[in-house]
C-alpha cells in the first residue's frame, strides 16, 4: 500500500481534482493510502456539509462518503495510469449499517476493500471509524459510465 508514515497521499485539492464531484457536494477530502485493492480516505465533518443536520453528519452523508470513497480509489488509479477518469453511479448497497453519526470537524476515516473489480463493475467492501472505532460498514456495487 502506497503511503509514507501518516503524511496523506493527497490533500483536499488533489483529492477533489479525482472525483467526479463538486463544491458542495464533496464529502471526501484526504487519501491517506492506496494499492490495487484497497484505499483509506477521510472527510473532516464542516457544519456547512450538506448532508448535515441537527448536529450531526446524517446517514446519507455517510453513504456518499463511502460512494465518495470508491469513486477515490478508480480517480486514483485513472491518474497513476496518466487517464481520465469517468464518471461512476452506486449501482446497488446490499447492506449498510450505521452505528453513530460524526459531529462537526469529526474526522472520519474510511477503508475501501475492492472484493470483484468487472468490466467497469466493482463490489466493495466500505468501513468508515471515527477516532478508530468503527461507525459505520457496508457492501456496494459501484458502475462505470459507459
Amino acid at each position: 500500500m502506497a503511503t509514507v508514515g501518516n503524511n496523506l497521499l493527497g490533500d483536499k485539492d488533489f483529492v477533489e481534482s479525482l472525483i467526479p464531484q463538486q463544491f458542495p457536494f464533496v464529502m471526501v477530502d484526504k487519501l491517506y493510502s492506496y494499492s490495487e485493492t484497497e484505499l483509506v480516505s477521510g472527510f473532516t465533518i464542516q457544519e456547512e456539509a450538506i448532508f448535515f443536520e441537527n448536529k450531526s453528519f446524517v446517514e446519507s452523508g455517510i453513504i456518499e462518503h463511502m460512494a465518495q470513497s470508491v469513486a477515490l480509489h478508480t480517480g486514483y488509479q485513472f491518474y497513476l495510469r496518466k487517464e481520465q477518469a469517468p464518471t461512476g453511479y452506486i449501482g446497488s448497497i446490499k447492506s449498510i449499517e450505521i452505528i453513530a453519526l460524526p459531529k462537526v470537524q469529526d474526522k472520519i476515516r474510511t477503508t475501501v476493500s475492492i472484493l470483484q473489480e468487472f468490466a467497469g463493475i466493482t463490489l466493495v467492501d466500505v468501513v468508515t471509524t471515527l477516532n478508530d472505532v468503527e461507525i459505520a460498514k457496508g457492501q456496494m456495487k459501484t458502475v462505470l459510465a459507459k
